[in-house]
């Protein structure tokens, strides 16, 4: 559904660009023909809205990764420098959520930890909109800020740190489908601590995935 909505999208975009080039043409002859010097603002403000459209669209067809489309989950943590980092860390959250609200992108705050003083020790959130994870992949590391301190009295060169990770968001209603013949399945006795058996019978199994060696066991005990 989520890649259905962007192939929309883009479609729509690339519709409107069309008309809007479309209409633009028309009026470019209009003012060839009638000399109008009056309509030169709103032309030049209808081109540069255009010009930024198909810059965004180029960027776009860049980002062509696996998960570019999807939403963001961003981490900011504080490194060294005590307050200063966490003042760091704050200054990196609230550029973020300042680009998020001019990109048009929902955001939400889902886990964080405010500093001793000032600023925030960590947070999470998420950034929900189109390429949202394609802007931002190139946000993770360590991003560092050199400058006179406000918290020192003696007004020195602070150098801070705070790290910046990104994943992105995915939607949970992936089918899995799991091949019978990848799976063997082995029954055995429950066993109980030292090694004893706690049944006669087999109430225990095990179910291993051949092709990633990923292994479940389940096993009932006496009560």
């Amino acid at each position: 559904m989520q890649h259905l909505n962007s192939l929309k999208s883009q479609i729509n975009k690339y519709q409107n660009i069309t008309k809007e080039l479309a209409e633009t043409s028309e009026l470019l002859s209009i003012l060839e023909t009638e000399n109008d010097e009056s309509m030169h603002p709103a032309l030049e403000k209808t081109l540069d809205k255009i010009e930024e459209t198909i810059s965004e669209m180029d960027l776009q067809l860049k980002l062509s990764g696996e998960f570019d489309k999807n939403g963001a989950i961003v981490s900011i943590h504080s490194g060294a420098g005590g307050t200063e980092a966490c003042d760091w860390a704050d200054m990196l959250l609230r550029l973020y959520l300042r680009w998020a609200e001019r990109k048009n992108f929902k955001t939400e705050i889902v886990d964080s930890l405010a500093g001793d003083e000032a600023g925030i020790k960590s947070i999470t959130f998420i950034v929900k909109g189109e390429y949202a994870y394609g802007y931002l992949k190139s946000e993770i590391g360590v991003h560092r800020l050199v400058r006179i301190s406000p918290f020192d009295a003696n007004k020195r060169r602070h150098t801070s740190f705070a790290s910046v990770d990104v994943i992105p968001e995915i939607e949970d209603d992936i089918e899995i489908k799991i091949d019978e013949s990848d799976l063997r399945i082995d029954t055995y006795r429950a066993g109980g601590h030292g090694g004893q058996y706690l049944q006669k019978t087999d109430s225990a199994v095990r179910i291993t995935h051949n092709p990633s060696g990923i292994v479940v066991q389940s096993q009932n005990e006496r009560s």
